[in-house]
Order: C-alpha cells, then sequence, then structure tokens
C-alpha cells in the first residue's frame, strides 16, 4: 500500500469509528485528524469536504457490497425457473451471506458491526447528501432487492409491506450494529457463544416471516 492510500485509509478509519460512536453531525473534522494522525490539509487533499468523507465512508462498504449481491440474486434467479419467484427466506439468505463475505476475523466483523449502525444513523440524523448519494449509486441494486420482496409476498398490501420492510431494517440494524454485546449477553444467559453466521442464521427467517406473515386486518 503506497503512502498515499495508507493515508487515506487511515482517515477513513477514524472517520467511520468516530461517526458511528458520535453521529455524522457531532463529529468534527478536528478529531477524526488527530485520529487518524493526519492534519486538516489531508482530509482536503483526499476527500474534499466532510460530506465527501462522510460518502467516502459509506462507498468503502457498499460499492463492494452491492457487486457481490447483483452477482449473487443474477445466481439465484438462474436456478429458479424463470416463472417462479425465490422465497423470500432464499432471498435474504443471499443477502446475509454477501454481508458475511469477507468477513474472516474479529477485526472485520466489528467493520461490519460498524457500517451497520452508520446505515442506522443515515436513517435519523438529517444527512440529506448521504441520502442523494446513495440513491443515485445504489438505488438499482437496492429497487432490485425491494422488487424481489414485492414479487415474494403478492398478499401483503403495498403500505402494509413497506412498514414491514422498515421494522425488519431496525431489527437488523440494531442486531447486527450491537451484535458483541448481544453475543456476550447471550453468553452470560444461555452459555452458548454464537458465531455471526450463527446469528445472522436466526436472524433471515426471523425477518422473512415477519414479513411475509400472512394474517387478518
Amino acid at each position: 500500500m503506497t503512502e498515499h492510500n495508507e493515508t487515506a485509509t487511515r482517515i477513513l478509519d477514524a472517520a467511520e469509528t468516530l461517526f458511528a460512536e458520535q453521529g455524522f453531525t457531532e463529529t468534527s473534522l478536528r478529531s477524526i485528524t488527530a485520529r487518524a494522525k493526519v492534519n486538516l490539509a489531508a482530509v482536503n487533499y483526499h476527500f474534499g469536504s466532510k460530506e465527501e468523507l462522510v460518502q467516502a465512508v459509506f462507498e468503502r462498504f457498499l460499492t463492494p457490497f452491492c457487486r457481490r449481491l447483483d452477482k449473487a440474486l443474477d445466481e439465484l434467479m438462474a436456478r429458479s425457473e424463470q416463472s417462479t419467484t425465490p422465497n423470500l427466506e432464499g432471498v435474504f439468505g443471499v443477502l446475509a451471506r454477501n454481508m458475511l463475505s469477507g468477513v474472516e476475523s474479529a477485526r472485520n466483523d466489528n467493520k461490519l458491526s460498524i457500517f451497520m449502525r452508520l446505515l442506522g444513523l443515515a436513517y435519523t440524523q438529517s444527512q440529506g447528501h448521504l441520502r442523494h448519494y446513495l440513491r443515485e449509486h445504489y438505488d438499482a441494486t437496492y429497487r432490485r432487492f425491494i422488487l424481489l420482496i414485492h414479487q415474494s409476498t403478492p398478499h401483503v398490501s403495498p403500505n402494509e409491506l413497506f412498514w414491514r420492510i422498515h421494522f425488519a431494517v431496525g431489527a437488523a440494524v440494531f442486531t447486527m450494529g450491537n451484535v458483541e454485546t448481544l453475543r456476550a449477553m447471550a453468553l452470560n444467559d444461555t452459555h452458548q457463544d454464537n458465531t455471526l453466521e450463527n446469528i445472522l442464521d436466526k436472524l433471515v427467517p426471523f425477518v422473512a416471516n415477519a414479513l411475509s406473515e400472512d394474517r387478518d386486518h
């Protein structure tokens, strides 16, 4: 890794950790530069502005993730009969496997947890530039995934499905954003040490069932 790339990586590492801990608005560039051990000029040189740094933090995770997810969805559809929509648990299984892809150490487990907390902040904090950036760069993959959910749940009204999807996002963000705390609690309460893969294996059917449940209104 060149010195140029190493500096940019240090800034991104510091930014994503501090954003996840403190929020986007509350985190100053000064605190990021102090943690990364660089000067403000380095941030301006590599990223231009705080807004662009926020976007770069998301880009580092989402671009490779969406490429893998699109490829995996292509493979899922190829395995399915042309007239058959994959079941919802299969669709979310693809999402979960791609979240796990490349997670080979505790450090990477933590990076996934950090990103899920950042995703939660993207919902709750006023970051119009970020939502515009995400729509511009990742909307095609997002809409493709949501379309599969709609096709797999034709019995659920659009309004009902909207809320179920966002309830599911909340459950996933909370679980994966706090996964180490939850693992420690489970170990204390049940004496079982759950791996990240174990947890996703439990989360996927829970979310799929919650989205597809057929109930009277």
